[in-house]
């Protein structure tokens, strides 16, 4: 069997490849045992080190780090998806400035890195905090916020352009003959659908964004990972500082996080797509002859016929009763 990409490969080809396959699995897991005897040889799998975990102050600093890094990406979150719907509208605007705008700010802010946004961000707010009022880690907090909140916003906002795009064309012109403004057909008829079929990019953006929340260790900004290294740095455990014990752990609810997240969207997609249930069916009524309905419009004895309920079935009644 061939393909348009490549040419079929023959029985030494395939020979070959599975000779490459299993000699770079062997490679791989011999340096990864090679990299756990060393750290076993450092002691970092020591019982000791991993008790500092029963220690209260150790569990205490770890459950900020979390509820940190929680309210900076929920915060975040909020802020890019409301940003994202509006470069969105604004990118579809018929209006050539705000479309020419709006199209700048996605592209200059998809573009540059995210570390050097939230470091640029980080300096201007140091610099200009007294007259804005920013005391504490406020500063680190809002630098990281906005930082995330204009990238992952920009992300978002191509996103929501793409679902918009892939609603069909006929509703939209279905919705202005009806006599809809372009407000009325984007709020009502576009983004919504717009919103769930891009749900899981949706969702899968703002997992990348909770990790992102991680790069506030770089402004020194006390979320999860900061914290894990500030601790993995002072405490000295039999003569070795704790790195792999508190790497481990922080990669875990990092995980954790980033699955409870994932399974909320599937959640929501599954009610989403769930049909709806409990819509009672009305009667058929008895079918009405053409006589019967001449009758009932030239007001003949033979009375009206009444449309407007089924009859009495259980009862046996006709429709003039």
């Amino acid at each position: 069997m061939t393909s348009v990409l490549y040419d079929a490969p023959g029985p030494k080809a395939k020979v070959r490849n599975r000779v490459y396959t299993v000699g770079g699995a062997l490679a791989v897991v011999g340096l990864l045992v090679f990299a756990v005897a060393r750290l076993a040889a450092k002691g970092q799998f020591d019982p000791e080190m991993w008790n500092i975990f029963n220690n209260a102050g150790v569990r205490t600093n770890i459950r900020n780090g979390v509820l940190t890094t929680l309210q900076v990406f929920a915060v975040a979150a909020v802020l890019s998806l409301a940003l994202g719907v509006l470069l969105a509208v604004a990118r579809l605007s018929d209006h050539k400035p705000v479309r020419w705008l709006a199209t700048g700010f996605i592209e200059l802010f998809r573009a540059v890195p995210l570390l050097i946004t939230i470091y640029a961000l980080w300096v201007i707010l140091l610099s200009y905090k007294e007259e804005l009022g920013l005391t504490g880690d406020s500063p680190q907090f809002w630098a990281l916020v906005v930082g995330l909140t204009v990238y992952n916003g920009s992300v978002q906002a191509e996103v929501l352009r793409a679902g918009i795009n892939a609603v069909p064309r006929g509703q939209r012109e279905a919705a202005y003959a009806l006599g809809m403004s372009k407000t009325q057909v984007m709020t009502t008829v576009l983004m919504p659908q717009a919103i769930r079929a891009m749900l899981p990019t949706i969702i899968s953006q703002l997992v990348v964004t909770l990790k992102d929340t991680s790069l506030g260790y770089v402004i020194t900004f006390e979320e999860l990972l900061y914290t894990i290294q500030q601790m993995a740095s002072t405490i000295v455990v039999n003569d070795e500082n704790p790195y792999v014990p508190m790497i481990i752990v922080a990669g875990a609810i990092y995980v954790a996080m980033c699955l409870a997240l994932s399974a909320l969207a599937n959640w929501i997609e599954r009610r989403g797509r769930r049909a709806k249930t409990g819509i009672v069916m009305a009667g058929a009524a008895e079918p009405v002859t053409a006589s019967d309905a001449l009758e009932a419009a030239d007001g003949t004895p033979g009375g009206p016929v009444d449309t407007r309920r089924p009859p009495d079935i259980h009862g046996g009644g006709g429709a003039g009763g």
